[in-house]
């Protein structure tokens, strides 16, 4: 017999409780027991009026941003929908069904104003960090470091050349992301690197394109993280340079071991991070072991002779060729010592003339120069401490685990869905890619911790 549905819509009372209603097996579920805002209201105290109106109770919003960075759901307008309609949103932001939801506006004003001034967002990043460490997610003997391009939200077709020169007074152009590109603007950093092109909409956005494709204003995100279990233990938002990228590692390096109290034993990172400057920084200023390959331009691919087949004296300070002849980089003293550095912190290295001329393996060493020269970084013991490692058994182990990093780069932009920023300026950028990264540590933490941390001993690395 065909049933029909008896209507259920006319009863007056209900009995309902939204615990019942929020499977256990949900993943907020797993994030609310990793969550503690003990601190919250200490750490806001100052930044509040002790009278007027009440104001939103800000865990309430740092709740409901984080569902919304954890489903992908980048409009604080259609956030607010969402959570007016789920019980498990409910459930987690604790509103019960009668309570109103705080309206979108709510989050700009306290974004830009209280909660950037705070630095909530890096309160609350570090706050998770701790959690991981004290549920021994975090081992602190590996490191790895890398970078993703993050398109910015200004379009390509409103912008000018760097050389171009702006009105930033124009009433048109008085922007929030403006003002801080002209608060941060220095005027002599500027003029050794000039924008190709810069955006009239988010100036602080870099001019970029990947290999093949077309270019667009981006920020760089950089995550420096654990290889135990891919915890990120610092983030970093960019300009889309190589340059600011790698300097960003040092940044997050020396605030992970000042806030944690974290050095690891080796860092890995991509080509990128391999100019001798870097490893330098790492061998000599850290001591950490460089599991980076080296930035080397000196191999040849002409049949002629690389630099690597010409033998280093360090006491002698010169190189010797394959047929045993010197090159140093002077040939006669003088009355002041020079260093012979260049700007680019490198020394040349050079054959006598005679010896070159006269001999038999000229075409395989220099056929187009006099003499044969050879630069060499004043980093050079670091390149060569990487080169050592580079063939190394956990070297090459390293090089897999530094795959976690892309990984969770992949799982930003696929499943948390931000690869193209909502907020501008790079203050805009760090509070979204700081957000991200708590969701990510908590999304981590609430699948392997399903019991939650300890509460005990939080900040003590495992």
């Amino acid at each position: 017999m065909m049933g029909r549905q008896a209507s259920g819509q006319d009863r007056l009372f209900y009995s309902f409780n939204l615990e019942d209603h929020v499977p256990q097996s949900h993943l907020l579920r797993g994030i609310d027991r990793c969550l503690d805002f003990g601190g919250l209201r200490e750490h806001l105290a100052e930044h509040y009026s002790p009278i007027g109106r009440p104001s939103i109770d800000p865990e309430l919003m740092l709740r409901m941003l984080i569902v919304g960075y954890c489903y992908g759901i980048r409009s604080e307008r259609r956030l607010c929908e969402e959570l007016h309609l789920n019980l498990a949103y409910r459930w987690f932001c604790r509103l019960s069904l009668e309570d109103t939801v705080p309206d979108h506006s709510t989050f700009s004003k306290n974004r830009h104003g209280r909660f950037r001034d705070s630095g909530v967002f890096r309160w609350l990043f570090d706050e998770v960090v701790r959690r991981c460490m004290a549920a021994g997610l975090v081992k602190a003997e590996g490191f790895a470091v890398d970078a993703s391009i993050v398109a910015a939200d200004a379009s390509s077709q409103r912008g000018v050349p760097g050389t171009d020169p702006v009105d930033w007074k124009d009433p048109a152009l008085s922007t929030r992301a403006v003002g801080e590109y002209l608060q941060g603007l220095d005027a002599e950093a500027l003029g050794k690197v000039l924008p190709k092109k810069i955006s009239l909409t988010d100036p602080q956005a870099s001019w970029t394109a990947a290999v093949g494709g077309p270019a667009f204003y981006a920020y760089s995100t950089n995550y420096l993280i654990d290889v135990a279990h891919g915890v990120i233990l610092d983030v970093q938002a960019t300009p889309a340079h190589r340059t600011a990228e790698t300097e960003s590692t040092k940044v997050m390096v020396d605030r992970v071991q000042a806030q944690f109290e974290l050095k690891p034993q080796r860092l890995i990172g991509d080509t990128a991070y391999g100019t001798a400057a870097m490893l330098s920084w790492m061998v000599d200023d850290k001591g950490i072991e460089p599991h980076v390959p080296v930035w080397d331009r000196t191999q040849r691919d002409d049949d002629t002779f690389s630099s690597s087949e010409f033998t280093w004296d360090e006491q002698a300070n010169e190189y010797t060729c394959p047929q045993g002849r010197p090159l140093r980089s002077q040939w006669r003293a003088f009355k002041i010592e020079r260093s012979h550095v260049t700007k680019a912190d490198t020394i040349i290295y050079s054959a006598r003339k005679q010896d070159c001329s006269s001999c038999p393996m000229k075409q395989r060493c220099c056929p187009n120069t006099p003499v044969r020269k050879i630069v060499r970084s004043v980093h050079e013991a670091a390149r060569d401490v990487a080169r050592k490692i580079a063939t190394t058994e956990q070297y090459e182990r390293s090089r897999c685990e530094r795959k976690k990093v892309e990984m969770l780069f992949a799982h930003l932009k696929r499943i948390l869905r931000l690869d193209r920023l909502r907020l501008r300026g790079l203050s805009g950028a760090s509070d979204e890619f700081t957000m991200a990264a708590v969701v990510q540590n908590l999304r981590r933490l609430a699948v392997l911790v399903p019991q939650g941390p300890p509460t005990q001993g939080i900040g003590a690395p495992a």
